[in-house]
Order: C-alpha cells, then sequence, then structure tokens
C-alpha cells in the first residue's frame, strides 16, 4: 500500500475504536505487528477490550501480518494461527469494504465477528468480500472471541508460549499441582481425544511481579547481575522496591528457570506420569506433545523459534557434537528434575528445521526383585537371569525401542559378584555406574560413540585391555559386535557379557547380528541366552520370552520361558533336564539337579523380597553379598 493510500486508509478507520481510550501502540517489525500496550488500560486484551480490538485492525489495513504480538507488563500474548488469520481477515476485510459500505466497514473495524456474519448472510458485495478476504469462512464456526481470539501467551523473558483456552465441552480427566507450583490438567473432548495442558507458575503472577521479572532479567541480559545459580535471586532482590509485596523466592524460581533452568521442559519433566516429551520440526508451528503411560498427548505448549535455537546450542555445548547442516543428529544426556534424561535431535537437511525427541530415564535404580514386584517377570525367570549373570554367561536383551531394555541391562549388573569389575560402555550414560560405585562396585565406565573419534569399537577393545572382568554395552548396533564376538568366542573376558540390541526373538537377534553386523553364524553360538522384552499396547513393559542358543544355525534355540496366553510360564524345557544352557551353568563339582535346586533357592528369595516390597539397591546387594560368601 502506498503511503498516501496509507494515511487515507487512517483518516478514514479513524476514531471508530470506541470510547475505552486505548492507548496500545502497534507498529510493524518484519511480518509481525508488535502491539505495546505497557499504558493501556485494555490491556491490550483483545477478546475483550473492543479498543485494543479496533486499534489492532485499523492497523492491519495497511497491510498483512504473520501474527500479532502483544506485549504489556512483561507478558507477550501472541496471536497467530487461526487467531493471527481472524485479524489479518478483518483488515483486509475493512480495506476492501468501505468503498461499498462505510457503516459496514465501521463496524468491522469494533466487532469484526458480527460483521463478518453480517456480509455472509448479505446477498450482495459485501458477502463477496466477506468470502475473497476469508473472514466469511472463519466466523462460520467462531462461538466467540474467547474462542477465535485464543491466544498464546508466556513471560517476555520466556522462550515458552502456552495456549491457555478449554473449548467448554472438554472435561476434566486428570489434575496434578506439581513440585514447580505448576498445574497439570487431562482434558477428554468430544470425539474422545484428549489434550495435556500446563499452567506454569509463571502465568500465576501479577503485573507488579512480571514487570519486576522483566527487569531482574535485563540486568542478567546486559551484565549487571552475574554470578552463576545465584544470580537470579540477586537480580530480583536488586530491582525489588522496599514497600513492594513481591512474592520474590516465587519469581527467583520463575527467572532462574527460563535463564539457567530447561524452561516449560522442568514443568513437564516434574510430571512423573511424562516418560516423553516430543518437539516436531518444525518447532514453532507445532505443539509440544508428551508420552504419558501408553497415551500420546498433544499439549498447549509451543517453543518460539528463539528457543529453538537456545536448545540446540544449549545441547550443541553440552554434548559437544556440532549438530549442524553437515552433521544433523544429536544423541545428549542431561538432567532435569532429579531426572537423567536422554536427549535425540535432528535437523537441517534431514528433517524441516529443529526437532527433539526427550526421553526420561527413571529416577529410582532398578532391581530384579523391584522388576519381580511391578510384573516385569516372574520370581522363576528373575531367578534363571540372576544365575546366568552371576556365572559368566553372555546374554543380549532384546526388543523395540521403549520395551526397557536399559533398565533390565541395568538390573543384571546388581547380579555380578561383587568382586567382579565391570566395564561399561555406553554412547549415552544410562546405566546406574553411580550407584554400583557407591556399593563398592569396581565399575569403570566408557563412552563412546560413532560420531567421536573414540568409537564404540575402540571402547571395546580398551576394554579388553583394561582386564578381566564383565562387559556391558549399552547397545550392540555396529562394528563392535564382531570385536566383542571374537572376544567371546576365545574366552578374552572371564565373567558375564551383558548388552542390549534391537530384535524380535532369539531368531531375529540371530538376523540382525549376522546380516546385519557381519557376526559369522558360528560366533552367534556363543552367545547363551536371548531375553525378549515388549511393550504392550496398554503401555506395560514385560518380559516376553527367555531363548538359550544352542548353536550358530537358525533353528538352534529352545524356549525356555513364553507367554502363550498373556502369562510368563515355564517351558517345561528346564525341568525335563533338558536345557544345555543349564547344563552350562554346572560347576565341575555340581549335578544339573544340584544347579536346579539353586535356582529354586533364588526363587523363594526373589518372591520374599518382592512380596515385602525389599527391593531396593541396598537389599539386593546386601544378598548379592551374602550368596558369594
Amino acid at each position: 500500500m502506498s503511503s498516501l493510500r496509507r494515511a487515507v486508509t487512517e483518516r478514514l478507520f479513524e476514531g471508530v475504536e470506541t470510547d475505552d481510550d486505548c492507548r496500545c501502540r502497534p507498529g510493524f517489525e518484519d511480518d509481525r505487528l508488535v502491539v505495546d500496550a505497557s499504558d493501556c488500560p485494555g490491556d491490550g486484551r483483545l477478546t475483550t477490550s473492543e479498543g485494543c480490538r479496533a486499534k489492532v485492525v485499523r492497523k492491519l489495513t495497511q497491510r498483512d501480518a504473520e501474527s500479532v504480538h502483544v506485549h504489556q507488563s512483561g507478558v507477550e500474548r501472541v496471536y497467530d494461527g487461526a487467531a493471527g488469520a481472524f485479524l489479518v481477515a478483518a483488515g483486509r476485510f475493512c480495506e476492501q469494504v468501505r468503498d461499498r459500505d462505510q457503516r459496514l466497514a465501521d463496524r468491522a473495524v469494533r466487532d469484526p465477528l458480527a460483521a463478518g456474519r453480517e456480509a455472509v448472510g448479505r446477498a450482495d458485495a459485501a458477502a463477496d468480500v466477506a468470502a475473497e478476504t476469508g473472514l466469511g469462512a472463519l466466523v462460520e464456526d467462531a462461538a466467540s472471541y474467547e474462542s477465535i481470539l485464543a491466544p498464546l501467551s508466556g513471560l517476555a523473558v520466556s522462550d515458552w508460549r502456552v495456549d491457555t483456552a478449554v473449548p467448554p465441552d472438554a472435561t476434566l480427566e486428570t489434575h496434578r499441582d506439581l513440585e514447580t507450583d505448576s498445574t497439570v490438567r487431562i482434558y477428554r473432548f468430544p470425539d474422545q481425544r484428549n489434550r495435556y495442558v500446563l499452567s506454569p507458575v509463571g502465568q500465576s503472577l501479577d503485573a507488579a511481579s512480571t514487570a519486576v521479572l522483566s527487569r531482574a532479567y535485563e540486568r542478567l541480559a546486559d551484565g549487571t547481575i552475574t554470578g552463576g545459580d545465584r544470580a537470579a535471586g540477586r537480580a530480583v532482590r536488586s530491582v525489588v522496591e522496599a514497600d513492594e509485596d513481591i512474592p520474590v523466592e516465587r519469581v527467583t524460581r520463575v527467572l532462574h528457570k527460563h535463564t539457567r533452568g530447561h524452561g516449560l521442559l522442568a514443568d513437564l519433566f516434574a510430571d512423573p506420569a511424562v516418560s516423553d516429551v516430543f518437539v516436531t520440526a518444525p518447532a514453532p508451528e507445532n505443539p509440544l506433545s508428551v508420552r504419558v503411560g501408553d497415551r500420546r498427548l498433544p499439549t498447549n505448549v509451543r517453543l518460539t523459534a528463539r528457543g529453538v535455537r537456545a536448545l540446540a546450542s544449549r545441547y550443541r555445548r553440552e554434548s559437544g557434537r556440532a549438530f549442524s547442516r553437515a552433521d544433523p543428529t544429536l544423541d545428549a544426556t542431561t538432567e532435569i528434575r532429579g531426572r537423567r534424561v536422554r536427549v535425540a535431535g535432528v535437523t537441517d537437511p534431514a528433517s524441516d528445521g529443529v526437532g527433539f525427541a526427550f526421553r526420561a530415564h527413571d529416577r529410582d535404580v532398578w532391581t530384579l526383585p523391584a522388576l519381580v514386584a511391578n510384573g516385569t517377570m516372574t520370581a522363576s525367570a528373575a531367578a534363571l537371569l540372576s544365575l546366568a549373570t552371576e556365572r559368566g554367561r553372555a546374554i543380549l536383551v532384546a526388543g523395540p525401542r521403549g520395551a526397557g531394555k536399559t533398565t533390565l541391562l541395568g538390573a543384571l549388573l546388581w547380579e555380578l559378584p561383587p568382586t567382579v569389575r565391570t566395564l561399561t560402555i555406553e554412547d549415552s550414560p544410562e546405566l546406574p555406574v553411580a550407584r554400583l560405585q557407591d556399593h563398592g562396585r569396581e565399575v569403570q565406565p566408557l563412552r563412546a560413540s560413532t560420531d567421536d573419534d573414540f568409537t564404540p569399537v575402540d571402547a571395546l577393545r580398551t576394554a579388553l585391555r583394561l582386564g578381566d572382568g564383565a562387559i556391558a554395552v549399552g547397545e550392540v548396533r555396529g562394528e563392535e559386535a564382531t570385536v566383542l564376538y571374537e572376544a567371546m568366542r576365545v574366552g578374552a573376558n572371564d565373567a558375564a557379557v551383558l548388552g542390549t540390541i534391537h530384535g524380535d526373538g532369539a531368531a531375529g537377534v540371530r538376523e540382525r547380528v549376522v546380516a546385519d553386523l557381519g557376526v559369522p553364524a558360528s560366533s552367534f553360538g556363543v552367545t547363551d541366552l536371548v531375553v525378549s522384552l515388549e511393550q504392550t499396547a496398554d503401555g506395560t513393559r514385560r518380559l516376553r520370552a527367555i531363548e538359550e542358543v544352542t548353536g550358530g544355525d537358525t533353528d538352534d534355540f529352545e524356549t525356555l520361558y513364553a507367554r502363550p496366553d498373556g502369562s510368563l510360564e515355564a517351558t517345561g524345557h528346564i525341568g525335563r533336564g533338558n536345557s544345555h544352557f543349564v547344563d552350562a551353568l554346572c560347576r565341575p563339582d555340581e549335578s544339573y539337579a544340584e544347579v536346579r535346586a539353586a535356582l529354586d533357592d533364588r526363587v523363594d528369595q526373589f518372591r520374599r523380597l518382592a512380596d515385602s516390597g525389599r527391593t531396593s539397591p541396598d537389599i539386593v546387594d546386601e544378598r548379592t553379598l551374602e550368596r558369594n560368601r
């Protein structure tokens, strides 16, 4: 639009913003309309203030904007998507209909919803303009301004925005108050969809508190206040006036969360029911989703473009990975609210922008008795795995992503004799190394990555050079498989070899190891057990089968435990005295029957521990010490 026409348009709509005395100051910044509502009595609330809405619509008669951003007292409200489209359509409609019907144009500035409905119901040029500008289609399903102009809102100091609107036909299913003072609600809609709604604590701050928050943030940003984790508190206290009634501690926590913390990720992972958080590319355009049990639910939370860049920069720095077009994937770990979280990232050109998947690993360290107690496996299956680990067998734990492979691998490490030195090889640290070390276990972790100079092959060769002991490989997935099996074949280690692998059952694992990873079929035969896990439709993780490997050929497997009707049961192979694996467990002076008796004793131990709830690492470590004295 020319400057002359813009001036004419402004004069035509001058004075139609009602008597609300709106003092909003709108202006275009690139493709956005930015509104400063800091001095406006209507607070720039487009749903409730007719004057503020009129000021914005009148500005949009000059040109389009991709979104409208209203800033008021340290809070930003973003109108994009359907809300932004409605405001832009209203501006277009006003500008185009004024030559045909000035009264309708004036009404559209003040009340575009009513003006649009009026135009749609007419049989003249106004109806055509409503259709051409898109206003007609947008008002058809709009019940009110609260529904059509529901903004994404967030603190100006934050890189996160939330949609606070909840449709009136939604039913509250669950409500939880979090340790972060935020609130979670899960709503069900008539079409059976569910939505995870987060109400961050920062949204409940009053105008005076958010103003303090903004001033404190500025002092951190310009370097006036420094000092690591304590800087947020010092910044807040430095701007609070003596007579101000400000919740200093709460404001400090909010500032710390959005400057040195993980933003709203901290709130999401403060919910113990959340196991995963997904940021789908292009991130600013998509709400986050979470996994709660077996359900993946959309949330009301979004990241800004600046927030996406900040997260990418943070994990690039923490992981030491490039995470760029030249290296468009990321695998890292971090800690959020006391939970170890694995971070997977992807960026251009592998995806349309930056995306993340965050997976929390259990706060607690799992043991075999704990897995018996929660129904993952039976005491009988746990006893077999315990004895096999203690006596130095080679065990692969298989299953799909999310089935609990690493959890079981970590539980097996507690079954190793306390005198056995253990070397762990992981890309991202997930095994309970620190807890094992706290209990006096000698555990040497080695971290390797296919992206680094120190690869899994290098790590495994290093482990073999570091001396005898048990080896636990976080995931067998590449060239290290050949080295691992060669070491097992020639007896280069004198204790258990444990690892996880993606696969479905012993036959599927053998196919992956031999065909995909290049291990000779004869070498695969040194595997003793393949333990398969699964995740059911309701999100339950459980042991599906235990199979012994009796040779390298495709059909050389015997199933020891399976779920023929849903319940994990022994197949009777061990009981009939036919198990080559149990026979291999026998010590020189021990018979097959004596090994079975040892298994029965261990079954009783696991049942007693699980039934009494005595499943902690302390108890299990004590039992392991007693067995190995």
